[in-house]
């Protein structure tokens, strides 16, 4: 952490920082840029290292988060520049400082005193105390060296010795003094006084002598408390200030014999007066009593149980007989699905049928939509999801089998019906019997059709395809036979590999022993299948001998069934075809990825799976209706959690609802999608759905209609707090997931996250793959949900079902692309070998020893024994390896259950080695990270063929350290070994596109030369010439296919299909029928055409068109390349989504959009480039999506272009631990009331409140604490009740609604209120009639100033002189009006005083310590000499701490700010929770950034980013936030008014981005055939799909924005009066003819047309 040298200065006007003098103002100049260049040129070294700068100049707490600016650093960009010889003056205080001589002997002898010091005066007794503090030591040498020195500063040194003596002494709280006047010249006396002793001090303390006599640990380490200047200046200017105490006047002497003895001085204590006047015991005493607090009356029956502990006794306000307000209630309601809550309105029309008909086609578009993204999702087997109709049932305690089957009843009475149940069984059994006889005829045509296929790698993949397509049944039928012919093609290919002596060198090793491990896999599983013949048995032994792989136990049938086709298959006889390895070298270094993966699995009948002994508890623990919380690895298994207890609320009945919280909108789409693919269910009442999606942006289907409602942290929270929902949603529901639950720990949103938690009403299942203290966690949620009658089960999984290889790319010097290699590798995992790829042991990432070990660190079967071999190898007789750890000892068949076991004795043994500097760890880790360092650098690559048959032009430099020309040759590398399809995470979204684009170009440039040098390419267009003017010549309509497929015809047989695929081919069907000159060649695209539809391409392809999705994009989608982050448009994203699920494209660049739980399977995972975001925890995140389990057996990850340190780093460090936030926030009190208030006090806002109140905190945890938030609950009430917002009896009032729904502006949202309680808003809008231009543009710079706030960090002269001045951007924010920061400071004033009275009531109560010790160390400072009370100190204060207090401060605060930084230990008070805003530049010497304004003034985003500094890739985002401010605010002052506008639902107010891709969205539906439509699902509830006819659809919802821009742009006063005699009319029971009298309107009126001018520009930007 480095400040950057840059000052806060302000270049505004009125700023009170005293300037210099004219005569000091060149030296300050040369001061100020020498410590900018000294500061600069470390951060540049530091970067020039590869470190990360964090600037603490602009530090910012939030939320219990430290929040910076980080500079990137990186070892391969280095900086230049100027030595620092012009600069030696300022960095003479940097030299180091060598100590004195006599200052060393006179520390020799000091030390030396062991049993006391013996004082050179005569007749002096010796004293025997011995000195064991190291401040005392150090101020005796210091102190003996200045006065051989200099003997005339004996008054000063006595001073000193006494000060340090009281330093002993004194309690911390009594040394507080005023800084005392002192002549000039005894001032400077002073000053060089206590110069020259830090000078000296510091070099003793930095001297190796000091640290040597220190670390024997004779003496306590209390140097941190060394010099109180305030209190030696007292005692030097006031000698009359010695207390009595005999302990002091004891301990000083005892320093007085100490200095006599070692520098021969004696100081006398007689030189200090001995008649001080007593102490006045009031004095400690604080000036202001918490008795004289004024607090305005508040009672309220639900709240008041929990505040009775609080003892005040307080004065009512004056204030409070005065306050008048409007009791705040809803025209509609906040997201609610109810159009309005007064049910005397007449203001809703119902919808037109025009309207009512553009709903539904909107709604069967998205369902349309939805259902073409389910069909890409594929579940744990690789399948296509099958949906299951769910029919509400009893459910049963314990193992229930939740599929519907027929039930019997075996203690039946009746024979006959015995007698007809056994008939149909034999009925049965002779028509299985006849079905298996076509299953395996169907398999002998198939057989026969693949025996065609020259190509053996071919035949295998078809065959196989072939086997995993068949229904289950067939399969079970057929699995055998076709398993052993898989074997067989095996077998073949493998003789092929090794026919000669020389295959091994022709054939990479990798290729040979992966098919090796790939055949013993295949014989295993084989050998594991019910009713295998003899004669596959025998086949099976033969291959094992004649390949000499382990052996395996084979069962024993006793029946024979002739194979249906015999393999044909002749086994090799020589020994060359042996693997040539020990059995379980051979299983450890290859089949790692094949083993047996069960663990404690069996079959359950709840799940159509053998689940694991942790799956199976999580099964218990759901059906004994209890919270889990499971922390496993991705593809260990969790998903099925979510949907076995979403099928458990389907089948239990109707009502039951469960809610699905998800961190990204993203992981909501796809979850939504997979619960329409899995269930169907049909309701008796219309209304009804099985699913649902609300988020702010959109909807499908009613959410409060559903049983499962799929959602974001954000709006759960707004639903569970809607008043409409508490006696009808709220009590519905029966769990809640939170998906991702490590995002409690975000800085955002995470108090969010943590608000859920303690509002659920019901039992939780709470998920995540990361996090690093579950065990704490899991503490807290179980006292969360035990106080709501919940038992919490925590279930832990560490191990991934298929592990991660990890490798670094280091590319080529040179690089020749020639179009992608013809042939790649066969059943070879991994990339070892490949060249250019150096293995990463995961040992060899814990080069800092003192980080340890991380709790989820994993090794693979190969990882093991190569650890093993090396810790073997440098063993000593210390140090040995025991001989029970040799895999020797391993059985002959290896398991993975005996790999984890292996795995934890070989980490046990290493964690000792590393804990023990003598141990030979270091020889392991260098040992080990041979591989990681490999290869140096390649010379050349070329991605087809031969080096040698690269042309010289086709050679491109390539640079290492740029992405952009790095990747292609990574791709090739990955395409050839046949490791994609793969992600590669970059956390910058320009870069994502970046590389994009230049992969694509790249392509896209040697296809080009291929077309224009290729005579082959050339003929081909030639014939093609050919073709297209014959067939214009003959047009043939085609015949039309008369037979219809009916019930009866067997569609599922693969083999009709393969039929009508062998027919098709053996027509006449000329070549160049289906070629497209247009579309990209073979070997210059990474698409795998065969995944997906040429119709179902060009269907994407034009939905993205109408949506404005850039053209460069969608041919990248043709070469196989997608790019996926949050700015992308949301259709591309979706289709980029269900393409790479397809396997049509093979390469995805994203940020960390993919990271989260999204069903994006990929066999390699790619972190190309180095960014600040790339943590250990994104970085698990990310790299969990290779070998997602059903597709890969091992999962890669490559590192390009990252340091070697940050590898190490990433892979050894802990995942962090989750911290909470402060939850309990004032907009969160203020809608805690709202909820009980407009819900009549409903039972379930009473178990809500009570809920919230009773339950510990995950940041604030025990009874201290309780006590705190309680405290700041209570004072939070008075804060709301000062402002208006609330009632004595706890009822919302006036503009409460508003600040509740500015929630998320949270401290922006209360000075906005202030604002219209001041009235400014009414003084500044009530000339919009007539200055409008003036009165929008201070308006803009007052809402600027409010929302949206980015401090300016580089505000000094250079960056004003440098680019505020050349750019079209004012980059620095105006001050407020002087009215507007006049209310600002006032409101500010009033809340400082507020939380002030709560930290000196809790203090006055709940704490009695001595705040004495140090935050950090914990070490306690000051004496305890209760009588040692200094005569003229300052009181003691309460509040303030008290080493700030050491400074002169008392308990009176300039601002929250030095409230919140400044409090004494025992109180936690959050600054970013207390309702303030700091008014520039009067609280905040930092402008903030004006790029709000300067958009609404300019509308140039490519200003914003180079003038004002925002990122071009978070500027939609930045605007899309404000421009949802202004929709609010507009929308609840209509609701405040009850004008017509508030008949819109505020659940669509949206920001004006979100509306453009909703509109996007909307046009799209509109503009699509009828064809289209009528395509389209029209589920209803009765066909057990979704409700496109929910109550959204029962009315007509105009857009909020264009009903804002319509009402204005055409009105005028008669307008506005009509508007207003209207709604007085229909709202004749409020105080509106007031309210608009004082100027309402008029701001309404402002604020729509800021909000319209605002928008305008911010929607050009999408052109």
């Amino acid at each position: 952490m480095c400040h950057d040298g840059a000052s806060p200065g302000s270049p505004a006007s009125g700023n009170d920082i005293a300037l210099p003098t004219p005569s000091h103002q060149a030296e300050v100049e040369s001061l100020e840029k020498s410590r900018k260049i000294l500061f600069r040129a470390m951060i540049c070294d530091l970067i020039n290292k590869g470190y990360n700068i964090a600037l603490i100049n602009g530090l910012e707490w939030r939320d219990t988060k430290v929040m910076t600016m980080v500079v990137e650093g990186s070892s391969r960009v280095q900086f230049t520049y100027k030595t620092l010889s012009d600069v030696s003056d300022a960095g003479s205080s940097l030299q180091d400082l060598e100590t004195p001589p006599f200052l060393q002997d006179l520390l020799s002898f000091s030390t030396s005193q062991r049993a006391g010091y013996a004082c050179r005066c005569p007749n002096t007794a010796p004293r025997g105390r011995r000195l064991d503090s190291e401040r005392v030591l150090l101020t005796l040498t210091v102190l003996s060296a200045m006065h051989h020195e200099d003997s005339s500063k004996e008054n000063e040194i006595s001073t000193l010795l006494l000060h340090t003596a009281l330093i002993t002494s004194v309690p911390l709280s009594q040394r507080q003094h005023a800084l005392e006047n002192a002549g000039n010249l005894q001032e400077r006396q002073l000053n060089t006084f206590l110069q020259k002793f830090s000078e000296l001090s510091h070099r003793l303390l930095s001297s190796q002598l000091w640290k040597q006599a220190m670390g024997t640990g004779r003496y306590e380490c209390d140097v941190a408390d060394l010099v109180d200047g305030r209190l030696f200046k007292a005692l030097a200017v006031n000698e009359q200030r010695l207390p009595r105490s005999l302990k002091i006047r004891s301990l000083f002497e005892d320093y007085a014999h100490a200095m006599c003895a070692i520098s021969g001085f004696h100081p006398d204590e007689s030189t200090f007066s001995d008649d001080a006047p007593p102490s006045d015991p009031s004095r400690t005493l604080n000036d202001v009593d918490s008795n004289n607090i004024t607090m305005m009356p508040f009672s309220n029956a639900v709240f008041d149980k929990h505040l009775k502990s609080i003892q005040l006794r307080l004065k009512p306000s004056k204030a409070a007989e005065a306050q008048t307000g409007r009791i705040y209630q809803e025209v509609s309601h906040w997201h609610n699905a109810k159009r309005r809550l007064d049910p005397k309105s007449s203001l809703v029309t119902p919808a037109t049928e025009k309207e009512k008909f553009r709903a539904l086609r909107r709604n069967q578009f998205f369902m349309a939509e939805m259902q073409a993204y389910a069909a890409s999702l594929t579940n744990a087997a690789g399948k296509q999801l099958e949906p299951e109709i769910v029919t509400t049932s009893e459910l049963k305690s314990g193992k229930t089998n939740l599929t519907s089957q027929p039930k019997s009843n075996p203690s039946s009475k009746n024979k006959d019906k015995n007698i007809m149940l056994d008939k149909i069984a034999a009925q049965k059994a002779v028509k299985d019997s006849h079905t298996d006889e076509k299953v395996f005829a169907a398999w002998r045509t198939v057989r026969t059709n693949l025996d065609s296929e020259r190509s053996l790698r071919s035949k295998y993949r078809k065959m196989q395809t072939y086997l995993i397509d068949l229904p289950e049944q067939k399969r079970l039928v057929v699995q055998g036979e076709v398993s052993l012919h898989l074997l067989c093609i095996l077998v073949e290919i493998y003789k092929h590999l090794r026919k000669d002596n020389s295959a091994l060198r022709s054939t990479p090793p990798q290729e040979v022993f992966g098919l090796a491990s790939l055949l013993w896999d295949t014989i295993r599983r084989l050998s594991s299948i019910d009713g295998l013949s003899k004669s596959v048995v025998q086949h099976l032994d033969d291959i094992l001998k004649a390949l000499q792989l382990p052996s395996l136990k084979l069962p024993k049938p006793a029946n024979e069934r002739k194979l249906t086709c015999a393999p044909n298959m002749v086994l090799p006889t020589d020994s060359l075809t042996a693997i040539g390895l020990p059995y379980k070298d051979f299983q450890l270094l290859h089949c790692g990825p094949y083993m047996d993966r069960n663990l404690d699995s069996a079959p359950d009948p709840r799940v159509p799976f053998e689940p694991d002994g942790w799956q199976r508890q999580v099964l218990d623990e759901l059906d004994a209706k209890n919270s889990v919380f499971v922390v496993a690895p991705t593809s260990a298994g969790k998903t099925f959690i979510s949907f076995y207890a979403m099928e458990r609320i389907l089948r239990a009945d109707d009502d039951g609802v469960l809610v699905y919280v998800a961190p990204t909108k993203a992981l909501v789409n796809q979850i939504a999608a997979e619960i329409q693919a899995r269930f169907k269910k049909t309701y008796k009442h219309a209304g009804k759905s099985v699913w649902a999606i609300h988020t702010r942006d959109y909807r499908i289907n009613n959410p409060s209609g559903c049983q499962i409602l799929v959602t974001v942290p954000h709006i759960l929270q707004i639903m569970l707090l809607a008043p409409s929902n508490a006696k009808s949603w709220s009590p519905k529901l029966r769990n809640i997931i939170f998906d991702e639950i490590h995002s409690i720990g975000q800085a955002e949103d995470g108090v969010v996250w943590e608000q859920l938690l303690l509002l659920a009403p019901c039992p939780i299942i709470a998920l995540s793959a990361t996090v690093g203290n579950p065990h704490m966690f899991h503490s807290w949620l179980s006292s969360t949900q035990q106080s709501s009658g919940h038992e919490v089960a925590m279930i832990t999984h560490q191990h991934r079902y298929s592990d991660l290889r990890k490798f670094v790319f280091t590319a080529p010097k040179q690089f020749a692309f020639r179009g992608l290699t013809d042939r790649q590798s066969f059943a070879t995992l991994g990339l070892d070998g490949l060249i250019s790829f150096n293995f990463i042991h995961p040992v060899a990432s814990l080069v800092n020893k003192s980080r340890g070990m991380p709790d989820d660190f994993s090794l693979e079967a190969r990882d093991c024994l190569l650890l093993y071999r090396a810790m073997s190898r440098h063993q000593t007789a210390v140090y040995p390896v025991d001989a029970n750890l040799a895999p020797e000892k391993l059985p002959d068949v290896i398991r993975k259950a005996n790999i984890i076991e292996w795995e934890a004795q070989l980490k046990r043994l290493l964690k000792n080695w590393m804990a023990d500097e003598a141990s030979p760890f270091d020889k392991v880790l260098e040992d080990l990270s041979q591989s990681m360092d490999g290869n140096d650098r390649n010379e050349k690559q070329v991605s087809k063929g031969e080096i040698s048959d690269a042309k010289d032009d086709e050679w491109v430099s390539v640079d290492p350290d740029n992405l952009y020309s790095t990747t292609l040759p990574l791709l090739c590398k990955l395409y050839e070994r046949d490791a994609l399809p793969a992600i590669l995470f970059n956390y910058d979204r320009h870069k994502c596109e970046g590389v994009a684009r230049s992969v694509v170009t790249q392509l896209v440039e040697a296809e080009q030369r291929y077309k224009e040098s290729n005579p082959v390419w050339k003929a081909k267009l030639t014939g093609f010439e050919q073709y297209k003017k014959q067939q214009s010549k003959a047009k043939k309509p085609p015949k039309p296919s008369t037979k219809k497929k009916g019930k009866g015809d067997d569609d599922e047989d693969p083999s009709s299909k393969l039929d009508r695929m062998q027919d098709a081919a053996g027509s006449d069907v000329d070549p160049y029928a289906g070629f497209d000159p247009d579309a990209p060649v073979d070997g210059y695209h990474f698409a795998a055409k065969q995944r997906a539809d040429a119709a179902e391409l060009q269907r994407y392809f034009w939905q993205m068109s109408r949506r404005g999705v850039a053209q460069w994009l969608m041919d990248a989608l043709q070469r196989g390349i997608g790019v996926h982050h949050a700015g992308m448009n949301r259709k591309y994203r979706q289709v980029v989504e269900m393409l790479f699920r397809k396997g049509y494209l093979r390469v995805v660049i994203a940020t960390g959009t993919l990271a989260l739980g999204i069903n994006m399977p990929c066999a390699t995972v790619v972190f190309s480039g180095d960014s600040i975001f790339l943590t250990a925890l994104n970085f698990r995140q990310a790299a969990g999506r290779a070998g997602r389990r059903g597709f890969d057996l091992l999962g890669n990850v490559v590192f390009q272009n990252i340091s070697r340190g940050k590898i190490c780093r990433l892979l050894s460090s802990r995942l962090p631990d989750l911290n909470g936030h402060f939850p309990v926030t004032t907009t969160l009190v203020l809608r805690l009331f709202s909820l009980l208030q407009e819900s009549g006090n409903s039972p379930y806002a009473i178990r809500a409140i009570n809920s919230l109140l009773s339950q510990p905190r995950l940041y604030l945890d025990g009874p201290a604490f309780r006590d705190q938030v309680l405290h700041h609950l209570r004072f939070s009430i008075e804060y709301l009740r000062r402002q208006s917002l609330l009632s004595a009896q706890g009822a919302p009032i006036n503009f409460a609604g508003l600040t509740s729904h500015l929630y998320f502006t949270e401290n922006s949202s209360f000075a906005l209120n202030a604002l219209i309680k001041g009235e400014y808003f009414h003084q500044l809008c009530s000339e919009i009639n007539d200055k409008e231009s003036h009165v929008l543009r201070t308006l803009m710079v007052v809402m600027a100033h409010l929302f949206g706030r980015r401090p300016c960090r580089e505000a000094d002269a250079e960056y004003t002189e440098n680019v505020e001045k050349k750019s079209s951007s004012i980059v620095f924010l105006p001050p407020l009006p002087s009215q507007a920061a006049k209310i600002l400071r006032e409101h500010n004033g009033d809340t400082l005083q507020v939380f002030t009275a709560y930290v000196r009531t809790f203090v006055d109560q709940h704490v009695q310590a001595e705040d004495n010790k140090l935050p950090l160390t914990g070490l306690e400072l000051g004496g305890n000499d209760d009588e040692a009370i200094l005569t003229g100190s300052l009181p003691s204060t309460k509040i303030r701490s008290s080493f700030v207090a050491l400074s002169g401060h008392n308990d009176k605060f300039d601002s929250i700010p030095d409230l919140c930084r400044t409090t004494r230990g025992g109180v936690f008070l959050e600054e970013a929770v207390i309702p303030h805003l700091d008014v520039y530049p009067d609280e905040s010497k930092t402008p903030l950034n004006a790029y709000l304004y300067d958009f609404y003034m300019h509308g140039d985003i490519e200003t914003l980013e180079k003038a004002n500094g925002v990122k071009k890739s978070d500027v939609w985002f930045l605007l899309n936030d404000f421009s949802l401010v202004l929709a609010t605010v507009t929308a609840s002052l209509a609701n405040f008014l009850k004008l017509p506008e508030s008949d819109l639902s505020l659940e669509d107010i949206t920001g004006d981005g979100d509306e453009h891709n909703n509109a996007e969205d909307d046009q799209f539906a509109d503009s699509t055939t009828d064809t289209d439509s009528t395509a389209a699902p029209t589920a209803t509830a009765g066909a057990g799909k979704t409700s496109v006819t929910s109550s959204s659809t029962l009315f007509s919802r105009p857009k909020a924005k264009k009903k804002v821009a319509d009402s204005w742009d055409d009105s005028d006063d008669a307008d506005d009066n009509d508007e207003t005699n209207r709604v007085n009319e229909e709202t004749a029971d409020d105080p509106t003819k007031e309210e608009l009298e004082r100027g309402f309107l008029n701001v309404y009126k402002a604020l729509k047309k800021l909000r319209l001018e605002f928008d305008t520009k911010f929607r050009k930007i999408f052109a």
